[in-house]
C-alpha cells in the first residue's frame, strides 16, 4: 500500500484548488489499485502561523500538529496544489512548508499542480520549485501540471466543462500521477538503503 497526500493550498473554502485535490484522489483510488490517498486542504486556515516556539517543543503546537505530523510522516508521495494568487503561492501554504521538516517530508517526491482562473498557473510552479523544499528536503519531479481556465474542466457535471481542455487534463493528470508513483516506489528505497537524515547537516544549504 502507497499513502499519497495531497494539499490543497488556497485558504477558501469550495475552492478551485480544493475541486482539482478532490478530483486527483479520485483518479488515484479508480485507476490505481493498493493507492491510498489522503486530502488535507487548508481552506479556512488550520493551521496557525509558524512562530519560535515551534521549534523549542511547545505542547500546544505539538498537540496541533501531530495528527497530521504522523500522516505526512507515513506518506511515500505528495500532490502540491497550488493556486495562484497575485502570481504568488497563497501564505498559508508556505506556512504550511514551515512547519513541517525533513522527517515528514524529505527525500519523499512530489508533484505539482498549480491552478490558474486564467492562463497562468507558471509562477506558483516556479515559486516552490525555487524557496519551499531547502530544509525538508522535499524532492519535487520534473513533470508538474497547470490547470488553466480551472472552473471549465474536471467538473462533475460534464456541461460545465470545455469538452478538450477537459479531456487534455484528465490525460495530463493521470500520466503525471504514474511518473509520481514510479517515484515514489524508487524514493522509498533509497530512503531504506541510505543514511538520509544527518544532523550535523539538517538545514540545506
Amino acid at each position: 500500500m502507497m499513502k499519497i497526500t495531497i494539499v490543497s493550498g488556497s485558504h477558501r473554502n469550495a475552492s478551485q484548488s480544493e475541486k482539482v485535490a478532490r478530483y486527483i484522489e479520485t483518479t488515484l483510488q479508480q485507476n490505481h489499485p493498493g493507492i491510498e490517498p489522503f486530502v488535507f486542504s487548508l481552506a479556512g486556515n488550520p493551521l496557525p502561523l509558524w512562530d519560535q516556539s515551534v521549534w523549542e517543543g511547545d505542547e500546544r503546537w505539538e498537540q496541533r500538529l501531530a495528527p497530521l505530523r504522523r500522516q505526512l510522516s507515513d506518506s511515500d508521495a505528495f500532490v502540491i496544489v497550488s493556486p495562484e494568487w497575485h502570481g504568488q503561492v497563497p501564505a498559508g501554504l508556505k506556512n504550511f512548508f514551515l512547519l513541517f521538516n525533513r522527517y515528514e517530508l524529505g527525500h519523499k517526491p512530489a508533484l505539482i499542480v498549480a491552478v490558474s482562473a486564467g492562463t497562468g498557473g507558471a509562477y506558483p510552479v516556479a515559486e516552490l520549485r525555487m524557496s519551499s523544499y531547502k530544509n525538508n528536503r522535499l524532492c519535487y519531479i520534473p513533470e508538474q501540471v497547470i490547470i488553466r481556465d480551472a472552473e471549465h474542466v474536471l467538473n462533475d457535471d460534464p456541461q460545465q466543462n470545455d469538452t478538450d481542455a477537459d479531456s487534455y487534463f484528465r490525460a495530463r493528470i493521470d500520466w503525471a500521477l504514474k511518473i509520481l508513483l514510479a517515484y515514489g516506489q524508487a524514493l522509498k528505497q533509497v530512503r531504506a538503503s541510505t543514511p538520509v537524515h544527518d544532523d550535523r547537516f539538517s538545514n540545506g544549504m
